[in-house]
């Protein structure tokens, strides 16, 4: 009896286990088809349930059967699928490369997609829907290559994040470049870009569908290579896997998965993060999920569940007329964002703080050198700035202008340029101070007021203002920027604070933050008017254009009092940025400085922000480099880095509006396309 007694006991167990598998996967199957049968019964028209039950019956008049068949028959089967095949694609990538934050959205794969096809209609191409989709997978496996490469398969969570989020920034300001210089070829690409389920007949649908066929049955005949994975590359040879043809084919579907989606719908935010995050606990508890065989399709459910679930709460809870113009991908990116923030807060950190550059000790003289340097520099580009524009003119023109003088068009050229070419030396030195206080308070070389949510925050709080209230002074905008930035930093910082700010927890949170930041931002600009809309959109690319001299005011007295506080307080930096324990042992209280300081780079990133809009990178290009040219010491790093920074916005507002004249690309993008190179750079080397 003791040998048999155990085969009975064993029998039940795998059976019950079996049995639960299948229950679990029957009941979300009932929900998805419940959420459609709901979805259905929803819109704008007067069509209800006992309606569209005629529609399927045959009983119903033409208007109605036309809006049940033609729209929302077509809109429910949409989600079905977007939500399937970015489920599945989502749960693959995290298999193959065995990082629970791989998804399209990490990945940039969206991103990459976003800038093909705005390319595609920046130069007039008109491609019928599957030539599209061949031009959106190609950009986008070309963006998850460069993420994947980067961050290398199974490095971590914070390298995969740190990554995707730059080269995203990096391609998202390259391709609103091309919708501010083609606006009439790229009309409707920016709504496109939020993801939204609606269509107009099945032509869509019934051209994409077989590609998420191929996908999914690709992915489920991969399923057992995959898994070989999970034992390590070394054990995956071990019983003859291909490890790199794997992984290679591998993310090639998960591309196409993901293209097909962004061709019908957009880019439908996180759903490839959420879905195998939630069968991921199923799993653990049901040993027929641990195989991708099972748990990819199990997923694509889930992901159809969030996208259909999101489309259905988003017509239950806003007014059908509105909802009719809120894409479904920003209701699952806020969900996404909030579900990544929370995940994020309860993630037991490995990494530890981010290990210090190592950094030459610089001379006293190569400080006084460098800083020579970039004040002539400094001094030379801000002259440049003021006389090159859409109209040139000369030293003389400025002088009789400073002293009252000039001309009439002298007058009006200079008075609308001396504003911008000040706002940007401004935001430019403020952001780089705001990048180093951050990175000093953090100990984290790689992190900058925009990776970590606080500028997207300014932002929310700045467009609020812009969109609602078109008459807001600079003033006021500036205090929205603020609350918006102080909300998003005492949320990221609050929860980065448990363990010390260490990396992943930090890292991970503000991603989050920032993305629902931007998902809300979208929903603002959706929401308003045409004219608000293209200024929201100017605005946000960074752009100077149209400031004033009162605009300035704000940001220059953040300013004045931030320089003050770190060169006063620059023995305390120093040791705050060293470790946790040197400064208690020398009796600093340690909360209350860094504290301090963080709201400190809160005021003048969201002053910036105010002042000349959303620009990135700087906050991390100028301390790093600073660092890289005088030593750690900030009262070394301090002044080099303001003037890096106030270098590089004024230069990139002064190539932005003569480049291409009469036409302006804003200083953000410009700092996007130069910043994105340079952390890739960074991450590279860190690599090493």
């Amino acid at each position: 009896m003791a040998v048999t007694a155990p085969t009975p006991a064993t029998r039940p167990s795998t059976a019950a286990a079996r049995t639960g598998a299948a229950a679990v996967t029957a009941a979300l199957l009932l929900l998805v088809a419940a959420l459609a049968v709901v979805d259905i019964t929803q819109g704008t028209a007067a069509v209800g349930p006992s309606e569209v039950w005629k529609a399927f019956t045959g009983r119903a008049d033409a208007g109605d059967a036309s809006v049940v068949i033609a729209s929302r028959l077509p809109r429910m089967t949409a989600a079905l699928l977007v939500g399937a095949v970015l489920g599945t694609a989502g749960a693959a990538l995290q298999a193959i490369s065995r990082n629970v934050l791989a998804s399209p959205d990490t990945l940039a794969v969206n991103a990459g997609s976003y800038l093909a096809l705005g390319l595609a209609a920046a130069t007039g191409l008109s491609l019928p829907l599957l030539a599209s989709s061949g031009v959106a997978f190609l950009g986008g496996l070309l963006a998850a290559a460069v993420v994947l490469g980067l961050s290398g398969l199974g490095a971590g969570t914070v390298r995969l994040v740190l990554a995707g989020s730059a080269l995203t920034l990096g391609l998202t300001a390259v391709t609103e470049g091309l919708l501010l210089l083609f606006p009439q070829e790229t009309q409707g690409l920016y709504k496109w870009n939020q993801g939204s389920v609606a269509q107009s007949g099945f032509d869509g649908v019934l051209q994409m569908a077989p590609i998420g066929v191929v996908g999914l049955a690709g992915l489920v005949l991969l399923a057992r290579k995959v898994d070989a994975l999970a034992l390590g590359d070394d054990a995956a040879r071990g019983v003859g896997v291909p490890v790199r043809a794997t992984r290679v084919t591998g993310v090639v579907l998960a591309a196409l998965l993901s293209t097909s989606a962004v061709t019908l719908a957009g880019p439908v935010g996180f759903v490839g993060l959420c879905a195998p995050a939630l069968v991921r606990p199923l799993a653990r508890r049901f040993r027929a999920f641990t195989r991708s065989r099972a748990r990819l399709p199990l997923a694509g459910l889930a992901g159809a569940a969030l996208v259909l679930g999101s489309d259905v709460l988003l017509r239950a809870v806003v007014p059908s007329d509105v909802a009719v113009a809120v894409p479904t991908g920003v209701v699952t990116s806020l969900v996404g964002a909030l579900f990544l923030v929370v995940m994020a807060a309860r993630v037991r950190d490995t990494a530890g703080a981010a290990p210090p550059d190592k950094l030459r000790i610089r001379s006293r003289t190569v400080f006084v050198s460098t800083t020579v340097v970039l004040v002539a520099v400094l001094v030379g580009l801000t002259i440049a700035a003021v006389l090159v524009g859409d109209s040139k003119l000369l030293l003389g023109d400025v002088v009789n202008w400073a002293q009252g003088r000039a001309g009439q068009t002298v007058s009006f050229v200079l008075d609308t340029r001396v504003p911008r070419v000040l706002a940007a030396l401004l935001a430019g030195a403020a952001l780089a101070l705001a990048g180093t206080l951050i990175q000093a308070v953090t100990r984290n070389p790689l992190a900058d007021p925009g990776i970590l949510g606080v500028t997207n925050g300014a932002a929310v709080g700045a467009v609020l203002l812009v969109t609602t209230v078109p008459t807001a002074g600079s003033w006021s905008i500036a205090a929205g920027a603020f609350a918006g930035a102080a909300i998003s930093a005492a949320l990221v910082f609050g929860l980065a604070a448990k363990g010390g700010f260490q990396q992943n927890r930090l890292v991970l949170v503000g991603f989050g933050v920032a993305t629902g930041s931007a998902a809300v931002i979208s929903l603002l600009i959706i929401l308003t008017d045409p004219f608000n809309a293209t200024k929201a959109l100017t605005w946000l690319a960074g752009s100077t254009y149209g400031r004033t001299l009162p605009d300035a005011v704000p940001l220059a007295i953040a300013l004045a009092v931030g320089l003050a506080v770190a060169v006063a307080r620059r023995t305390e930096l120093d040791l705050v940025s060293l470790d946790e324990d040197t400064p208690r042992l020398l009796g600093l209280d340690l909360g209350r400085g860094r504290l301090g300081f963080l709201l400190l780079s809160v005021l003048l990133s969201a002053t910036a922000v105010a002042a000349a809009g959303t620009i990135g990178f700087v906050g991390l290009v100028a301390p790093h480099a600073a660092r890289a040219l005088v030593g750690r010491r900030h009262v070394r790093v301090v002044p080099v880095a303001v003037l890096l920074g106030a270098v590089l916005v004024c230069a990139a507002d002064l190539v932005g509006r003569t480049a291409i004249a009469p036409a302006q690309l804003g200083a953000g993008l410009m700092t996007a396309v130069i910043g994105t190179p340079y952390f890739l750079y960074l991450l590279v080397r860190s690599r090493r």
